[in-house]
């Protein structure tokens, strides 16, 4: 069967719950969010709103930074690695065994394992209950760069990564770890799945997510999947569960679940902007969001300052069913002033004075999300802004 780009492109946002959702109201909402998204990202990078908070502000009504400190408390979410740092439901809690199995038995994750020191960061949190990295004296926090961890840090990242600890709270974003028979629910499933049960459940997770999906994406960043998640498509595909696509004009094979006619009837509020988080799932893949919306996207604050074309911290802009804009911004909270650094507009965009009346509002619904109060724009993006017919409405 085959599909255009526009319904390809559909089926992708209606899954990501984008521009509109159907989630509920705040906490309720946050949790259903994650749920249907299967994790949502955390990263630390805090130029704008976090991304964890700013991927859930697009989709849940009357979001608020305090509910995931509440899910995770009341054990309804957690905290693990999906291809990142993560918030996911405990109903996925099971399927993280694999990768913690794997690292127990010798898989490297980032640094080599010290079982000494690990022995004595977990007798102390048996001894002494739930405890952050500075509550161990032999803390000395980073040694030089970001990456560059205390032994203690290490050894308590390692019992983390294995499933020996868990996210039990954060305190002002440093992380709290208790034993994880303390911390995960007792009704939660803690079977290991065998690697076809893992690769069935990728595949799922996938399309329920995403709407459709190339065979690569099914397994992003999971080492050691691919013959496997291979064996799993071809029985969906037996069974009914999977069917294949085609987008005309293209020869790659992409796949959906049955039910994709009834997203592709679902409504797309389209004169809606969305500014997006560069670690929205949306545009996480960024091989998908290439193939997909023809955006060719980097977050180029990991490059040197020359090698920058777009800017810092670059925020994608959705907007008629289309990744047509890439914003460079920062959040001075100081002065709770929303500073616009760079805009850069599309081609395929064209009609730019519509979309430039619907940006404001998205602008303004974001910068007071950020806590802040007024719009800076950088003086030599002046004349385009008042092209989008912004300045006026400052």
């Amino acid at each position: 069967m085959n599909l255009t780009l526009p319904q390809a492109r559909k089926l992708a946002l209606v899954s990501q719950k984008l521009p509109i959702s159907n989630f509920s109201r705040g906490l309720n909402g946050t949790q259903q969010a994650i749920e249907h998204l299967g994790y949502v990202q955390i990263d630390t990078i805090s130029v704008v709103e976090r991304a964890h908070h700013h991927t859930l502000f697009n989709r849940v009504p009357h979001y608020r930074r305090g509910f995931l400190d509440k899910l995770i408390e009341h054990r309804k979410i957690f905290e693990y690695w999906s291809h990142a740092a993560a918030y996911l439901p405990y109903t996925d809690y099971r399927f993280c065994l694999p990768r913690m199995h794997a690292i127990k038995r010798g898989q490297r994750h980032w640094y080599r394992k010290n079982s000494k020191l690990m022995d004595y960061v977990l007798q102390r949190i048996i001894t002494d209950g739930a405890l952050q990295a500075k509550d161990f004296e032999e803390h000395r926090g980073f040694s030089g760069g970001m990456w560059e961890w205390g032994p203690i840090k290490q050894a308590i990242e390692h019992l983390y990564m294995q499933g020996d600890l868990l996210v039990t709270k954060r305190i002002n974003f440093q992380k709290v770890f208790d034993l994880t028979e303390r911390v995960v629910p007792d009704n939660i499933c803690t079977a290991t799945p065998t690697k076809i049960e893992y690769a069935h459940y990728l595949i799922e997770r996938y399309l329920k997510a995403h709407g459709i999906g190339h065979l690569s994406e099914f397994g992003y960043l999971r080492k050691a999947m691919g013959t496997k998640i291979k064996q799993a498509l071809n029985e969906k595909i037996e069974s009914g569960d999977v069917v294949e696509v085609k987008l005309r004009s293209r020869a790659e094979r992409l796949f959906v679940t049955p039910e994709y006619h009834n997203l592709l009837d679902q409504r797309l509020a389209l004169s809606k902007v969305i500014i997006l988080s560069p670690f929205d799932n949306l545009v996480i893949q960024r091989k998908r969001i290439l193939r997909l919306f023809d955006f060719d996207y980097q977050l180029e604050c990991y490059l040197p300052r020359d090698k920058r074309k777009y800017g810092y911290f670059t925020l994608p802009i959705l907007w008629r069913g289309n990744l047509v804009a890439r914003m460079d911004a920062k959040a001075d909270r100081r002065q709770r002033i929303f500073v616009v650094r760079n805009l850069h507009l599309e081609t395929k965009l064209k009609k730019v004075n519509e979309f430039g009346y619907y940006f404001v509002k998205a602008l303004h619904n974001f910068s007071k999300f950020n806590g802040c109060e007024e719009i800076s724009v950088a003086s030599n993006l002046k004349k385009s802004l008042k092209t989008l017919i912004m300045v006026q409405q400052w």
